[in-house]
């Protein structure tokens, strides 16, 4: 079978294989069809690719593949391109999109959404979100060292000594841990909260303290954080203030699938820090984790609170980004082709592949059945004398 790479919209920096996973592809026994330019924005040039194996050609022949990947969604154009039974494997955000789904069922198109991988040990590896996650926490502080406008560690000098940042992560998850790591590397004071107890060892890990919510949340049963109450949220919001209020820099990661971004800090909230103070929004694709967010946009309020409003952090570090996300495509690909022999074989009473197959044989299949991640612990029964 034939995979074709095709070339991302403007707004889409990294591409869907680097020359390194193009050749695992091939190792597979795929032929692969990358479209000219199409990691050019990523550092990766078509010579690249041509040495891995790879053969350039026009988008049409690329998306005229049995098999498609792409790093975002297409458009419309796109998949008049595609043959019916072909297969797509790409970022869909499917519950978000049910038009795009409904498109691609017409069209006869299986569709992998790589965003939906269940949180499951044996999906680690293909686990989109998680890969970029981790990038995008990086540069979340990388971009707050640069609107802070001082030293994240405390100096001691000739002239003078300063005390380090004070760095403030809501939310634990891959992206907040990350954050949390970079902040302490450079020498920042960080502290980190989550709506989840259990990670609070995962944040003294990394070098930070752990500041708990006032009211514990129920361990997520699918790998994902769920909404909390209104009495949790509350009681939540009135600690993200008064730590944010005491913060040079916070950066909040919270994100539901599927759902707007929950606020977590108000105008209020925002008003009440000082003036210089820079707030990274990693949310901010989604809505946004602040009531004064512009998605897309970096912005000061008149209080000289700067709110960074980028929706894909991960993007800003093309060529890691694109390493990643390949190697999560080829890591699926090699879950699908048990054979290595170049075809694909869907197997849908494969828990992980049934979960993120959202379209096959012209059927919709989203949602999938629900996987459980996490269960509580037996209780113990007395022994008997």
């Amino acid at each position: 079978m034939r995979i074709g790479v095709p070339c991302e919209p403007a707004d889409q920096p990294c591409a869907a294989a680097s020359p390194q996973t193009v050749e695992r592809m091939i190792r597979l026994g795929y032929e692969v069809l990358v479209e000219s330019g199409a990691g050019a924005r990523a550092q990766f040039p078509d010579e690249a690719y041509e040495a891995a194996g790879a053969r350039l050609a026009g988008g049409a022949r690329v998306w005229g593949c049995e098999v498609v990947v792409s790093a975002s969604a297409p458009a419309e154009e796109h998949l008049a391109l595609m043959s019916r039974g072909a297969i797509l494997i790409c970022r869909l955000d499917p519950a978000r999109h049910p038009e795009l789904l409904e498109s691609l069922r017409e069209r006869g198109i299986t569709a992998l959404a790589l965003d939906v991988v269940p949180r499951i040990s044996r999906a680690q590896s293909l686990d989109v979100l998680s890969s970029q996650a981790n990038l995008a926490g990086y540069r979340a502080v990388i971009e707050a060292a640069s609107h802070l406008g001082r030293l994240f560690s405390g100096q001691v000098t000739a002239a003078g000594k300063f005390p380090p940042a004070t760095v403030y992560v809501i939310g634990a998850g891959v992206a907040g841990l990350s954050a949390i790591g970079t902040a302490c590397s450079l020498g920042a004071q960080v502290r980190g909260s989550d709506v989840r107890p259990e990670v609070a060892d995962q944040v003294r890990s990394m070098g930070a303290q752990f500041v708990p919510l006032p009211s514990a949340q129920e361990v997520s049963s699918d790998g994902y954080a769920k909404e909390m109450s209104a009495d949790q949220a509350s009681a939540a919001h009135a600690l993200y203030a008064q730590q944010a209020a005491e913060s040079d820099v916070v950066i909040t990661t919270a994100s539901i699938p599927g759902r707007r971004a929950p606020v977590l800090l108000d105008r209020s909230a925002i008003e009440a820090m000082r003036p210089g103070s820079v707030i990274i929004d990693m949310a901010a694709a989604t809505g946004g984790n602040t009531e004064l967010t512009v998605p897309g946009q970096v912005v000061t309020t008149d209080g000289g609170v700067t709110i960074v409003g980028h929706t894909d952090l991960a993007g800003m570090l093309p060529a890691q980004a694109t390493q990643l996300y390949g190697r999560n495509i080829v890591n699926l690909l090699g879950l699908v082709t048990p054979d290595k022999d170049g075809t694909l074989a869907l197997d849908l009473d494969d828990e992980v592949v049934r979960a993120i197959t959202v379209t096959h044989d012209g059927e919709l299949l989203w949602p999938p059945p629900p996987i459980q991640v996490s269960a509580a612990p037996a209780a113990s029964q007395p022994e008997r004398t």
